[in-house]
């Protein structure tokens, strides 16, 4: 009986985590406000019963999106290496340099998931908008901890302001991905991400 049950809830988790992972590409293609619960129930492979089983509205739908996909990215591929690094500025720009160098083609002509939502829901919607300022908030946050620990080690210069430079990195990262949707070009995002290592090198210490 008990090994029923248990069945029972993976199977409940795996068609929950099914209907995320297509309303995320969805939202990605169309926005929000441009998804169509039709779509993503076909992606899904169920019925509207079973949407509405797991998540009670379109709204809400959105925000698991942005909790289970959005904030996780964020978290494991961000804030858990930089946590774990000796060297968090080398860290940092390794992670910068692997993020550019691994974009897939749906990020360079779609955009950047999280900025997307930032501008087309935070002027609409406050619960959208402090959803997504708390990842930006906790982005930045991560990056913070790591500069002031750089700092604190003599790796980086002792004038430097970490609050100020890592809202400066977020910026700089995001305007670079929306150059390149725009462009619709890897190369500006190269180009970017370039010149925004090459900044981050500069805070270095000599010697």
């Amino acid at each position: 009986m008990r090994a029923t049950a248990q069945a029972v809830d993976r199977d409940a988790e795996a068609t929950r985590q099914r209907i995320i992972e297509a309303a995320f590409a969805e939202m990605h293609r169309h926005g929000y406000q441009g998804m169509r619960l039709d779509d993503v129930l076909a992606a899904a492979g169920i019925t509207k019963g079973g949407l509405y089983h797991h998540f009670g509205s379109k709204k809400s739908l959105a925000m698991a999106v942005i909790d289970t996909v959005i904030r996780a990215y964020v978290e494991d591929n961000w804030l858990r290496p930089l946590q774990a690094s000796e060297q968090p500025l080398r860290t940092l720009i390794d992670i910068i340099r692997g993020q550019a160098g691994s974009v897939s083609d749906d990020i360079i002509r779609l955009g950047c998931p999280l900025n997307n939502l930032a501008q087309e829901m935070s002027p609409l919607d406050e619960d959208f908008r402090q959803q997504l300022n708390a990842i930006y908030m906790q982005w930045s946050a991560g990056i913070v901890n790591a500069l002031e620990s750089g700092r604190r080690s003599g790796s980086l210069r002792p004038s430097l302001d970490p609050e100020e430079v890592a809202m400066f990195i977020l910026a700089a990262l995001e305007g670079c991905m929306g150059m390149a949707k725009n462009a619709q070009n890897r190369a500006v995002l190269n180009s970017c991400t370039a010149g925004l290592i090459n900044y981050l090198e500069s805070l270095e210490t000599q010697g």
